[in-house]
This record gives structure tokens, C-alpha cells and sequence, in this order.
């Protein structure tokens, strides 16, 4: 009976803890549904073109890369709890800032530079946040979690990342359905972005009641208040042994280890796998799929209805990857998703070049959100996760979060140019990305499945000749 109050007290804390991923999502995504009012009410009226609309779509990914740079920074000096509670508090400035952009200083109706600016800024404000939440939600939820159940809760926060897509999708479709596009364009589009305080403030409440994790409060030497908090999750036997191991593994971590200590090699991977997880041009379905949908000759309400078809696919087949990826291993389910991702972008791409528009490009855009979402979706966090040796973990998690983010950006603001300049070469692109995933993966990068952090160090040891195989 202990143990099942056990299990429902840190399910509870990951639930909480998990809010941040939803936003996560949630943020990410909900440029989709306004993508087109936003350039309709501040684009176009000021005769700006695909450069600045692909700018200020893509904006709050400048704050993402910010925040992913801060997050071991805040992290380390103001705790993971505290951090998040940041977090929180920057969605919920940035949602009801995005929805409303002329407060204080502007007049509703007369859009300027100086109001795309702002409204640019409130996106920053939301990205800062996504960015904090996308390293520090794992973090929090993998100190505090007992190790035989690990696994299974720090992958929830990617099914809650999926989770907040689709969500906000629904909550994107429920404010257009049935909505003139003039409405949308002068209304409803606020309305999408100030939803999001909703959750923001959710999540900003529940963190006061959850504690904050025993590694961080071993850090900092309050080894009585980190012993209760594991006594509660773990039980009385087993909370003092675990408290010992945190206390050598915080040891080790604040060691004077230099970021190359183990060659450049295990950096270089891990900044790649972030890469290549943007550049087959995954973000590209996610934030401007209603666009693409219409392109494809769909209404408004139904490319919106499409994308909410893609949101149940990408829930689907993140479950598999997280039911799969322990047995299968990291390796075979990245290359399967490559292939897939390849199949599906070079099918849209050819179809592109023919001028068929149809219900075969939606099957080709299917089978590459499919074969993303079962593979480099949730495994490459996984992997950045497990691979780079502890000694030097803080520091690399915040280069490779910041290298994908930055990668981000780049494929999502450069994607309306590419657009007016080729379809098919655009889609072609990502379909080659998606090749020359599946080759670094087969040659680089290693497979931790069923090895422990420690072992991390024995792949990454200093060359010695050939020694950095990845196996």
C-alpha cells in the first residue's frame, strides 16, 4: 500500500512537472492557426514580404535559443522548481502580450513596424520560456523520479510536448470553425494566443506544491530536506543509500572537467543529432500546416481539421516510440524513421514537381510526421539525454538544446522563401536531410540501450588511436 502512494505521489509531481512540456507544445504550435491573420493584420499591411512574415513567424524561436543557453545557468542557480516557475510566468506574459500587442502604446486596427516589433518581442518572451521548459522539465523529472521508473516518466514529457500540439490545434479549429475570415483576422487569432494563459497559469499554480529535487537540494548541501523528499517517494530503507549516491554523483559534476574532456567528437554528435532532428524539416509541418493543407486546394476549416488528423498521428506513434524504444534500441528506430521521413518528403517533393495536388500528398505528408514521431521526435531527447558522460552533462545539454534550436529557426524562417522559389526542391531538401540522418545515426552515433550513465564514459574515453568507434 506504501508503495502505491509512492507511485501516485511522484506520478502526481511528473503530471505537474509535464504542464511544462504541454506548453512546450502548445507554444510551439500555436503559430499555426494564427500564421495566416497575423501576416493578413501585420505583414502585409505594412508591404513587408515572405522575409519578415517568415522572421515573425518563426520569432519566438530566437527566444527558445536564449532560453535553452540560460537553462543550465538558472538551473544551477535558482533551482529546477524555481526555474520552471520562471517558465510559467514568461507563457502567460508572452500569451496575453501575442494576443493583444497594441496594449499601452498602440491603436487597435493600426498596425506599424513598431507594433510587428512588439508582437515580435511578446513571441521572444514565450520562446525564453519553451526553451527553459525544453531542458529543465527532463531535468526536474529525471532527479526526482525513482530509477526503475525513469524511463517511462521522463518520456511522458515528450508524449505531453505531442499532446499540447494537438490541443491547441483543437482549441486553433473550435475559434475559426464556422468564422468569416475577416472575424479570424481581426479577432480570432487573438483569441489563439491568449489561450495559452490558461495552461501558463495552471502550471505557474501547481508548481508551489511540488518540491523541488533532492539532487538540487543535495547540491546545495540541505541533505535533511533532500532526505525527506526521497524518504516520501522511495521509502525510509532506501532514501539514505540513494541519498549517498546523489551525493557522489553532485560531487562528480562539479568537477573542473573541460567541455572537450573526452574528445570533440561526443560534442559533435550531440550537436547533430539536435541538427539533423530540424533540418528534415519537421518543424515546417508543424508550424505552417494549415497553409500547407490549403495549398493543397482544402478550405480554411478543413486544412485546419487536416491538421488536427496530423495531431492524433503524431500522438499515436510518439506512444510507439516510447513502448518500442527500450527494445528495439535507439539505433534501429532512428534509421527506420529516417527511411520513412525520406520516402514521405521525396513523394511530396515529386508530386510537387508534377503539379498533383491530392489525397497522395497527404498520405506522403502523413508517412513522414509517422516515421518523425516514432523515431527522431522522441529519441533524439533521449539520446541527448544519455550520452554525453557526467562530467561534463550541464554543459553540453545546453550547447545541443541551443544548437537545436537555432537549427529550428533557420529551416522554419527560411521556409516561405524556398516555398516561392521551388516547392519541390523545398521538400526535396528535407527528403535528402532525412538520407544523411540515417547514414550519421549508422555511423556515429552510439547505441545506450541498457547501458547506465557511467558506461557513457568508457564509449567517450580520450582517443587513443581508434578508439572513438561509436558502436
Amino acid at each position: 500500500m506504501k508503495q502505491k502512494r509512492n507511485v501516485l505521489y511522484i506520478s502526481a509531481i511528473t503530471l505537474v512537472a509535464a504542464i511544462g512540456g504541454l506548453l512546450f507544445g502548445y507554444d510551439t504550435a500555436v503559430i499555426s492557426g494564427a500564421d495566416k491573420s497575423v501576416e493578413a493584420y501585420l505583414i502585409k499591411p505594412l508591404g513587408l514580404g515572405s522575409l519578415a512574415h517568415g522572421a515573425t513567424i518563426s520569432s519566438a524561436l530566437i527566444g527558445c535559443i536564449i532560453g535553452g543557453l540560460l537553462s543550465g545557468y538558472f538551473a544551477s542557480k535558482f533551482g529546477r522548481k524555481h526555474s520552471l516557475i520562471a517558465a510559467a510566468a514568461l507563457f502567460f506574459l508572452s500569451a496575453l502580450g501575442s494576443a493583444y500587442p497594441e496594449f499601452l502604446f498602440f491603436t487597435k486596427g493600426d498596425p506599424s513596424i513598431a507594433l510587428l516589433l512588439t508582437f515580435n518581442l511578446y513571441r521572444i518572451i514565450g520562446g525564453i520560456g519553451v526553451g527553459l521548459a525544453s531542458a529543465i522539465v527532463p531535468m526536474y523529472i529525471g532527479e526526482i523520479a525513482p530509477a526503475n521508473i525513469r524511463g517511462r516518466l521522463v518520456s511522458f514529457n515528450q508524449f505531453m510536448i505531442i499532446f499540447g500540439m494537438l490541443v491547441v490545434y483543437f482549441i486553433n479549429w473550435g475559434i475559426a470553425n464556422g468564422q468569416t475570415i475577416e472575424w479570424i483576422n481581426d479577432i480570432g487569432w487573438r483569441y489563439m494566443f491568449a489561450s495559452e494563459a490558461i495552461p501558463a497559469l495552471l502550471f505557474g499554480t501547481l508548481l508551489l506544491f511540488v518540491p523541488e529535487t533532492p539532487r538540487y537540494l543535495a547540491l546545495k548541501n540541505q541533505d535533511d530536506k533532500a532526505l525527506a523528499i526521497l524518504t516520501r517517494i522511495n521509502g525510509s530503507k532506501e532514501a539514505k543509500s540513494i541519498l549517498s549516491e546523489i551525493k557522489q554523483t553532485v560531487t562528480g559534476n562539479i568537477s573542473s572537467e573541460k567541455l572537450f574532456a573526452y574528445g570533440k567528437l561526443v560534442i559533435v554528435v550531440g550537436i547533430l543529432l539536435s541538427v539533423f532532428q530540424q533540418f528534415v524539416g519537421i518543424n515546417v509541418a508543424l508550424y505552417y500546416a494549415p497553409r500547407i493543407f490549403e495549398s493543397m486546394g482544402a478550405a480554411k476549416d478543413a486544412s485546419m481539421l487536416q491538421t488536427i488528423v496530423m495531431g492524433l498521428i503524431n500522438v499515436v506513434f510518439t506512444v510507439i516510440a516510447i513502448l518500442t524504444v527500450d527494445k528495439w534500441g535507439r539505433k534501429p528506430l532512428l534509421i527506420i524513421g529516417s527511411i520513412g521521413m525520406a520516402i514521405g518528403m521525396f513523394g511530396v517533393a515529386g508530386l510537387a514537381f508534377s503539379n498533383i495536388i491530392g489525397m497522395s500528398t497527404l498520405l506522403f505528408i502523413i508517412v513522414y510526421t509517422a516515421s518523425f514521431m516514432m523515431s527522431w521526435g522522441p529519441i533524439c531527447w533521449v539520446l541527448i539525454s544519455e550520452i554525453f558522460p557526467n562530467k561534463i552533462r550541464g554543459q553540453a545539454v545546453a550547447i545541443a538544446v541551443a544548437a537545436q534550436w537555432a537549427a529550428n529557426y533557420l529551416i522554419s524562417s527560411t521556409y516561405p522563401m524556398m516555398m516561392e522559389f521551388s516547392g519541390g526542391l523545398t521538400y526535396g531538401f528535407y527528403g535528402l536531410m532525412s538520407v544523411l540522418s540515417a547514414i550519421f545515426v549508422w555511423k556515429f552515433v552510439p547505441e545506450t540501450k541498457g547501458k547506465t550513465l557511467e558506461q557513457m564514459e568508457s564509449i567517450w574515453k580520450k582517443p587513443t588511436g581508434n578508439q572513438h568507434k561509436a558502436g
